[in-house]
């Protein structure tokens, strides 16, 4: 699959993204008319320069608002568009983008239509140029594919075609399957945009909350498979307006652009391999027992290699220059010490199969922070290649003989993730490289891990999403927004089909510490945490509470109004406030847990799932949110 990418997309100048769209790896690029105009390089610098870098230029856009107007409107636009001809030439492109018309459209009439689309074809003709028409979802007259393909069949010249573009389709929910009826010498070209799904105007939609494919909700695989069935071979590219990406590093944005493309053509493949087209009425696979034979069309989709979800995490490591606060708050939760490692300056405190590694390798300064995460996988080596090949960065880990080998690479927010040959009895072989080589067992024998909570930077929320899908094979959920003090945080649930590795993405509000330079760097108002499943909270509390843990203080208020909604046991109650416990139920279960306080950005969460229930006490985040944001506050007032 040839891959392209709209400059519009990035942030920067022309030659800055360009630049990057090399390094990323993209075989061509769409240059979008403002970059051009606002840039200092001439058309044949910018035909050289992609020569230089090994770039295609595909596509010249967006002209606007050509057709369905009064005679003395065409001759101005058919003189407009010649200007634009002969600059194409000085590229060396010969694709031009006309979409449909929006603002200056005064005559509704398919055959004036046609005409005044012939006479432009019949110019671009004459310099060498072909003409992809491409229905805006906002057209005044002309806003369904479908529509616009008439159009190009009525004028029926070799220099008009049309363009298909996935979120004018998608966001008007038109039917995708038509696509294959289109003859592929007429499909020009073909632009991709993900979106998550809003209720809005779609002109609004468009220009600002377009994403990569992958990190929205559309059926990208879906639509493609159609565009492959029709036979199309030209450059799959993408078109993306989205205000974060634009502000964003250019090198990082289109690093993600191509991991977005990758990802996309394997979903492709698989939606072919899986909806075999329609024979004698019935799907050619329905009543297969295996999977059809792969089929061959023109446009080859490259696959990565295969991987199983994780099963589980092996451990969670946090980073710190001085550890000794965090030595004692895992002391006090129950963990036991199991001693240094051989030849790294790294702690293991294990309670159960719950393992957390506190890396003292850390810069004078540094407060404490989770480092990294790692994952019980089949095949750390495969896992490995599939995420390399997303573009995810190797992670250097240096191992000494006799020791495991972990395959490594870092996540978006800069989380080194690790991947770990997992064990069926939940054990990990690499504890014997720590103090006696023994893995000490804790009172709590089933504590694991239950789930991790990073925030993410506002830039790459979306690039994280996608990160997590598609090289650990994690499954986003329905995102949620909670309350906080400093404004709403966006909550992404990433998790496994049996829940065994859940995930938590978030996108926190920042604000300035008071009192700070303007230009100094935001102070964080969200913290990342580690929570761990344990068979009995309330034993474990009155346990970690004896060794002198300092819990986060939950309000009175909050348990009145806890009474009046779930009307519980009076003495249940009481133990749910003495120890500073929190409660949620829903008709699968009930959940318990509580929080520690902040150690530099990271705190600990003690949880009990009881029944079937399957979230992570939504009701009460603003509560923890509220009693985090007075603490920080008050260290703040403190400090000065």
């Amino acid at each position: 699959m040839r891959t392209g990418i709209a400059t519009v997309c990035l942030s920067g100048t022309l030659k800055e993204k360009m630049q990057a769209c090399a390094i990323a790896r993209f075989d061509g690029i769409e240059i979008f008319e403002q970059d051009l105009v606002t840039s200092s390089l001439s058309p044949e610098d910018v035909r050289k320069m992609a020569a230089d870098l090994g770039l295609t230029l595909d596509l010249y856009q967006p002209f606007r608002d050509f057709d369905s107007v009064t005679e003395d409107l065409l001759a101005a636009n058919l003189r407009r568009a010649e200007a634009k001809f002969r600059l194409m030439s000085r590229l060396g492109m010969d694709t031009i983008l006309v979409c449909t018309n929006v603002a200056t459209a005064t005559i509704d009439d398919d055959d004036l239509r046609a005409t005044q689309l012939s006479a432009l074809a019949d110019l671009a003709g004459e310099h060498g140029v072909k003409v992809a028409y491409e229905a805006l979802a906002w057209g005044k007259y002309v806003n369904d594919y479908e529509h616009a393909h008439r159009l190009v069949e009525m004028v029926d010249h070799p220099n008009l075609g049309t363009c298909l573009d996935s979120f004018h389709i998608l966001s008007r929910d038109w039917d995708t399957a038509p696509i294959e009826k289109i003859n592929a010498d007429k499909i020009f070209f073909v632009q991709v945009a993900d979106a998550p799904k809003l209720s809005m105007d779609v002109l609004s939609w468009s220009r600002h909350y377009r994403v990569f494919p992958g990190e929205g909700q559309f059926e990208l695989a879906k639509f493609m498979g159609h565009v492959v069935r029709a036979g199309y071979t030209g450059p799959v590219s993408l078109e993306v307006f989205n205000d974060v990406f634009r502000q964003s590093d250019v090198e990082r944005t289109a690093v993600d652009a191509m991991r977005s493309l990758i990802w996309l053509e394997e979903q492709s493949a698989k939606w072919l391999d899986t909806n075999a087209p329609v024979a004698n009425g019935t799907a050619a696979g329905a009543a297969a027992t295996q999977p059809p034979a792969r089929r061959r069309y023109p446009m080859e989709l490259a696959t990565l290699p295969q991987v199983a979800e994780p099963a589980g995490f092996n451990f969670a490591e946090v980073k710190a220059a001085d550890t000794g606060v965090l030595e004692k708050v895992l002391g006090q939760l129950g963990f036991e010490f199991n001693g240094r490692h051989r030849t790294k300056d790294v702690q293991l405190w294990t309670m159960g199969h719950a393992r957390v590694i506190i890396n003292e390798q850390a810069p004078a300064a540094a407060e404490p922070a989770i480092a990294a995460l790692g994952f019980d996988v089949d095949s750390p080596v495969i896992a490995s290649a599939r995420a390399q090949q997303l573009k995810a960065p190797v992670v250097p880990r240096k191992s000494q003989a006799n020791e495991e080998v972990f395959q490594g690479f870092a996540a978006p927010d800069s989380t080194e993730i690790f991947l770990c040959q997992g064990s069926p009895d939940g054990t990990a072989a690499w504890t014997a490289e720590f103090g006696q080589g023994l893995e000490v067992p804790s009172g709590a024998r089933n504590a694991v891990i239950d789930h991790v909570n990073l925030a993410q930077p506002w830039q790459h929320f979306d690039e994280a999403v996608l990160f997590y899908t598609s090289a650990l094979a994690l499954e986003p959920q329905p995102y949620a927004e909670v309350a906080s003090p400093s404004g709403l945080v966006r909550s992404q649930v990433m998790q496994t089909s049996d829940r065994d590795v859940r995930l938590v993405l978030n996108l926190a509000p920042v604000i300035q510490q008071e009192g700070a330079d303007p230009g100094t760097a935001p102070r964080k108002t969200y913290q990342e945490h580690i929570a761990f499943a344990v068979d009995d909270l309330v034993a474990t509390a009155r346990a970690a509470r004896d060794r002198g843990l300092a819990f986060l203080q939950i309000p009175e208020n909050y348990y009145e109004d806890l009474d009046a909604r779930f009307d519980l046991d009076p003495g249940f109650l009481d133990t749910l406030r003495d120890l500073n416990l929190l409660y949620d139920r829903d008709a699968d279960g009930e959940f318990l847990h509580f929080y520690t306080a902040t150690v530099g950005s990271v705190f600990f969460e003690m949880v009990e799932r009881r029944g079937n229930y399957d979230g992570y006490g939504a009701p009460n985040a603003p509560v923890r949110h509220a009693v985090q944001y007075d603490h920080l506050h008050d260290l703040t007032q403190t400090n000065h």
